[in-house]
């Protein structure tokens, strides 16, 4: 297990800065109950950037894969992660006017800290980007096969279509 990376997000978005890395799926402990396993790493890279009216934002790009649950048949599935985003940088009262304009932003904003923890961030991106009810598709479930294999004396209301007069 590496050291977990922080950065100044004020500093790091208006100096421009980057940070690259790979980490693994069982470092990301929020997303153990969510996940069939912990196996599987992602890559990511941060970029810091100001926008046209120079507020400062992180740019966050995650790619990689992990195993998620099957809501058909129970069973573990492939599922790759490819995460492209950006989230703006408020201090608390802006975060607060907006809460209470109820305004539609273009991009997802998180309060501003100098002592941000990238994994943490990175771990609510994943959670965010993650299926409600993942399944596998039709094909290659195999619940789904059975479905289509049973006959019509199996289905649970064939009893009652013969009781029709």
């Amino acid at each position: 297990m590496h050291a977990r990376p922080f950065i100044d997000s004020l500093d790091f978005a208006s100096n421009g800065q980057q940070i690259s890395g790979v980490v693994l799926v069982a470092e990301l402990s929020r997303l153990a109950d969510i996940l069939s396993d912990t196996a599987g790493e992602l890559s990511y890279t941060i970029h810091g950037a100001l926008d046209k009216h120079s507020v400062p934002k992180l740019i966050l790009s995650l790619d990689g894969g992990c195993h998620l649950t099957c809501q058909r048949c129970l069973q573990s599935m492939d599922y790759q992660i490819q995460v492209s985003t950006s989230v703006m940088l408020r201090d608390q009262a802006t975060l607060d006017l907006l809460d209470e304009a109820e305004v539609e932003e273009e991009y997802e904003s998180i309060l501003a800290d100098a002592h941000l923890d990238v994994l943490n961030l990175l771990e609510d991106e994943i959670i965010l980007s993650l299926p409600f009810a993942p399944k596998h598709d039709v094909g290659v479930c195999k619940a789904a096969k059975e479905v289509k294999h049973q006959s019509d004396d199996s289905h649970p209301f064939a009893a009652l279509a013969k009781l029709k007069i």
